[in-house]
């Protein structure tokens, strides 16, 4: 019933349906768009703000373990710059997420181990409720993505992520979404340990 209703949101949200078709016209290696402008756009639509609140940027993930470099990223980070309207260009950032750990722990200090996918990417994320990602698939239909489940998302709630450490940024992190959304709760708490996800 959640993934239903997801796809609902999704599809009426114009700005992700743009963003989705232009990735799907980019056609990366097992691309999704996920996280801020997926659950964002959720949190608007259960406090009836505009689709398009609060979201800074729409993060489209790809995974390629060909080429590491920064320049074959960038290759694609150009292709979408060709074909994004001026509106959305500039906040559509794309990483390929086999080459995350070469750049994470300098950014933000903390150590990354290489992901396997970019699903397996999703299990990095700091709170449960941004681990979801979506996919517009040939048929048109919306394939998504949730290893928590949607229950945090829906209920807007920040639970740390149990696989991983509680994120040096948490503080900051939860703060500047409840600065947005106020009606979000926020489970300071780290929860037990999941049982150890496949591929981690």
């Amino acid at each position: 019933m959640l993934e239903e209703r997801l796809r609902e949101l999704v599809f009426a949200s114009p700005t992700l349906m743009r963003v989705l078709n232009l990735a799907s016209r980019l056609d990366l290696p097992q691309w999704r768009l996920v996280s801020g402008c997926i659950y964002q756009t959720v949190w608007n639509a259960l406090t009836g703000r505009p689709a398009d609140y609060g979201i800074k940027d729409y993060d489209l993930f790809y995974f390629d373990d060909a080429d590491l470099s920064y320049e074959a990223e960038n290759i694609h980070i150009q292709r979408m710059k060709r074909i994004a309207p001026d509106d959305i260009r500039s906040k559509i950032e794309i990483r390929n997420q086999a080459r995350v750990h070469l750049w994470f722990a300098q950014r933000f200090g903390e150590p990354y181990e290489p992901n396997a996918s970019t699903d397996h990417a999703l299990l990095r994320f700091v709170a449960t409720a941004y681990a979801v990602g979506v996919r517009l698939a040939r048929d048109e239909h919306l394939d998504i993505i949730a290893p928590f489940g949607l229950e945090a998302l829906f209920a807007m709630r920040l639970t740390p992520n149990p696989l991983r450490p509680l994120s040096r940024h948490w503080a900051e992190i939860t703060r500047s979404a409840r600065a947005r959304w106020p009606e979000a709760t926020i489970d300071a708490q780290h929860p037990p340990s999941l049982p150890e996800a496949e591929g981690e």
